[in-house]
């Protein structure tokens, strides 16, 4: 079975991943090959992101790997929290404090629409590739479920009638941006 490393410290991300990739690839995580680094992220664009911290493990490291980002981008706020989701409400990446900072910006808003998107940047083979996974929905007005993790109780997809965070992990990944990034990732993969 192949090997490749995801370069992320965030355990819900990589169990999400490992679910969409199943058995067809052996995805191993930044403790699997003894990484305990507080990787950078300080560019200001997804795509920036996800190749800094992809670069980041194959220059310390020596692995072929891949990484992500992803945004919540709200019309009504330019596009914020974008880039800065994970830390919105400050550095402690504190998902429910993040979750009351962006509806407490829209309470005035009557323009709920928004889009996660994720981007995953693959090194592999001496090149650099990248793949951009997008999920169109709405804000709600209030937190709507306990599954998933960051902004998923308060984001509608457009595709469906609950909040990600009602959805059992499967249906989530069936439609959402992290799924539909990876999936491109898959096939990629599967035809080198």
């Amino acid at each position: 079975m192949k090997k490749i490393v995801f370069a992320t410290n965030n355990l819900h991300k990589l169990e999400e991943l490992r679910r969409i990739v199943g058995s067809r690839f052996e995805v191993l995580s930044l403790n699997d090959i003894g990484c305990h680094d507080d990787i950078p992220e300080t560019a200001d664009t997804l795509e920036g992101n996800a190749l800094q911290k992809a670069r980041f493990i194959k220059e310390h490291y020596g692995y072929d790997c891949f990484a992500d980002d992803t945004g919540l981008m709200v019309d009504a706020l330019g596009g914020a929290p974008g880039v800065f989701s994970a830390r919105y409400a400050g550095p402690a990446h504190d998902s429910q404090a993040n979750m009351r900072l962006l509806l407490s910006n829209l309470r005035d808003h009557s323009d709920r629409k928004a889009r996660f998107v994720t981007v995953i940047a693959l090194l592999i083979n001496g090149e650099e590739h990248l793949f951009k996974g997008t999920v169109e929905g709405s804000i709600l007005s209030e937190p709507d479920g306990d599954g998933g993790f960051g902004y998923d109780p308060i984001f509608l997809p457009d595709e469906a009638t609950v909040s990600f965070a009602r959805m059992g992990a499967d249906e989530k990944n069936a439609i959402s941006h992290r799924g539909r990034a990876t999936r491109q990732l898959i096939d990629f993969l599967e035809n080198l």
